[in-house]
């Protein structure tokens, strides 16, 4: 398992060593050791989530506020989502900044996401299996989202917005300049 940290530096991309045959293929998908001593802590995962989606689904761009703010371990079990995280931490030298990064079955990479980013994706294939571990159950009163389609983020999710399906909340977060919790956001700042 190689562990390489991105361009925003607390985001790590995992890719897993694949041993194929003509059986299939066997891999560690988790190293709850090798994850720790990147990090620099320990994380406990509490939940799985998994969600089906059709191509041209956008989930996100979701976080959740103190103190039920979720790192993430995210997958793709089945199909190729582009994911999508952004630094929400208010005091963090990559404030706003975004990063994509294309997942999918082959390949088998991971993302982590820590406290303190919003996070989305975007199904690229006609379906997509996504499955993700979070270190924090989900508490609805907490759940905040910012805008998928804010110009000053400038994410290309590599479909036309036309063709997007979201859910009605989606549809309707506000843009990073207009987050009325930009105090709570500072909070996470202190998580990085």
């Amino acid at each position: 398992m190689e562990i390489i940290k991105q361009k925003i530096p607390d985001i790590l991309l995992i890719n897993p060593k694949i041993h194929n045959d003509k059986r299939g293929y066997f891999m560690e998908s988790f190293r709850q050791d090798l994850l720790d001593a990147e990090v620099g802590y320990e994380i406990n995962f509490i939940q799985d989530n998994e969600s089906k989606s059709t191509k041209g689904v956008l989930r996100g761009l979701h976080y959740q506020l103190q103190p039920f703010a979720q790192s993430k371990l995210v997958r793709v079990l089945r199909g190729r989502v582009l994911d999508v995280v952004v630094d929400i931490r208010k005091n963090s030298a990559y404030f706003g900044e975004h990063l994509s990064v294309e997942l999918d079955d082959v390949s088998r990479q991971q993302l982590f996401i820590p406290k303190g980013f919003a996070h989305g994706f975007v199904v690229l294939s006609e379906t997509a299996i996504f499955a993700y571990k979070v270190d924090n159950y989900y508490k609805p009163e907490s759940e905040r989202g910012l805008a998928f389609d804010d110009k000053e983020l400038g994410i290309d999710w590599r479909i036309s917005k036309k063709d997007l399906k979201l859910s009605e909340n989606d549809q309707i977060h506000p843009k990073l300049s207009e987050l009325s919790e930009l105090s709570e956001l500072s909070e996470l700042s202190e998580l990085s």
